[in-house]
């Protein structure tokens, strides 16, 4: 029923739907049902990247829109928070300032981009957005001054936010509520209102035209949609939530640098999370980050483990490794592409139950 108020868009499938209440439920009591710095890093990192890839997928997934500036626009709200706290110091009001400043960069940027670049080939437009992309991550290593080039900028965060911080002075169920852990709740409270946002936006009529544009732009141009008018605003609405989930792991690392925001690698991420979760699906997101960044943290560990366990197979111990992990890692990202064509999501949806 709170789906369908929220956004009509059900997850319709029993499987999907036990998935993502699990995750859910994983995510909202992760400080206390998985306690560890560790665990509380990659349960922030699966909230933050749940919005970021949502995003790219109202881009990818709903519009059909291939860009490689998506980690620009994740950068740009990042940096605004970082920029702000760093000259202003710690406090809520340099946070709204330099959050509300780097949403309307990234929106600003991304409609000249749109209006500038949509109307040619998919493919051109791409190469575009990754040109934009690699010169503004040459401008921010340039701009050390500012920026901190290469080095980043590291800065603090109102102090209710930090593990100084104690909420009570007793443990709740063997946990200490620090600062640390009102930062993960702020973090996952507002990824949840921003996922939620999104899931309404890609289920409204806009979200229809949307669908409608991707599966045959010239009958909806013909048919009176202004396609270029409507990809440019999707693409608005997509980098002004990135530059928000940039917000987000500006505020949880209380550190920002090229290689936390803008790096090619974050974007390669990102592509692979959509595969893998299923594109225009929106629930692909979270599925798919889960997945992700829990084999990301968890897939050399595990190998470990098992290589302890066969050490008397020679050949076996050897090909589990853990310093082969990112094989692995490789590997179990082409079987899923290859047994799920559609993502998790689709090939759920496929055999509902």
């Amino acid at each position: 029923m709170l789906i369908r108020l929220i956004s009509g868009d059900r997850p319709r499938s029993l499987v999907l739907t036990i998935v993502l209440v699990a995750i859910l439920v994983g995510l909202a009591l992760a400080p206390f049902l998985f306690p560890g710095t560790r665990s509380l890093e990659t349960a922030a990192r699966i909230c933050i990247f749940i919005v970021l890839v949502a995003s790219y997928d109202l881009l990818l997934g709903y519009s059909g829109i291939v860009s490689f500036a998506h980690t620009m626009f994740f950068g740009i709200g990042a940096y605004g928070v970082a920029i702000a706290l760093n000259g202003m110091g710690p406090g809520w009001g340099p946070i709204l300032l330099g959050a509300a400043a780097g949403a309307a960069l990234a929106a600003a940027l991304a409609l000249v981009i749109g209006l500038f670049s949509l109307r040619v080939k998919a493919i051109f437009f791409a190469m575009i957005t990754l040109a934009v992309a690699s010169a503004f991550a040459v401008l921010v290593s340039q701009l050390s001054g500012f920026t901190g080039g290469e080095d980043g900028l590291n800065y603090r965060i109102p102090r209710v936010l930090t593990p100084a911080f104690k909420l009570f002075d007793q443990r709740v169920f063997g946990v200490s509520v620090n600062g640390r852990v009102l930062c993960y709740y702020f973090v996952f409270f507002a990824s949840l209102v921003l996922f939620l946002a999104m899931l309404r936006v890609v289920n409204s009529p806009f979200g229809r035209v949307l669908q409608a544009i991707r599966e045959n732009a010239f009958r909806a141009e013909a048919i009176g949609y202004r396609v270029v008018y409507y990809r440019t605003f999707a693409n608005v609405l997509s980098a002004g939530a990135a530059a928000l989930a940039g917000v987000l792991i500006a505020i949880w690392l209380r550190y920002t640098g090229p290689a936390t925001t803008l790096s090619l690698e974050i974007m390669i991420d990102v592509l692979l999370i959509v595969v893998i979760g299923g594109m225009g699906t929106m629930y692909g997101a979270v599925v798919g980050a889960t997945l992700f960044i829990v084999a990301q943290n968890y897939l050399q560990n595990l190998m470990g483990i098992a290589a302890d366990v066969t050490a008397g197979v020679p050949i076996l111990s050897g090909i589990l490794d853990p310093n082969r992990w990112l094989l692995w890692l490789g590997l179990l990202f082409i079987l899923s592409v290859y047994l799920f064509p559609t993502g998790v999501v689709g090939r759920l949806r496929e055999r509902k139950s």
